[in-house]
């Protein structure tokens, strides 16, 4: 389990840093066609259905790899 949660800090690291040095965009995050928004005077609503299933297909992918190299 440490040799995971090592590999896994290491690529938040890489990650992070590319975002930072290389002003990496981000602004379609949470504006995707998909992602629930509603605004009105007094009250916002916010549910970025479409985002996060992007975020959750991601790291079942990542944990499925670390799983198949079985440390």
């Amino acid at each position: 389990m440490g040799k995971i949660l090592i590999i896994i800090g290491a690529l938040l690291l890489v990650v992070g840093l590319i975002v930072q040095f290389t002003h990496f965009d981000f602004s379609w995050f949470g504006r995707l066609p998909g992602d629930i928004r509603i605004e009105k005077p007094g009250f916002s609503l916010y549910v970025p259905l479409v985002s996060m299933l992007i975020v959750s297909v991601v790291l079942s992918l990542l944990f499925w790899i670390v799983r198949k190299i079985n440390f």
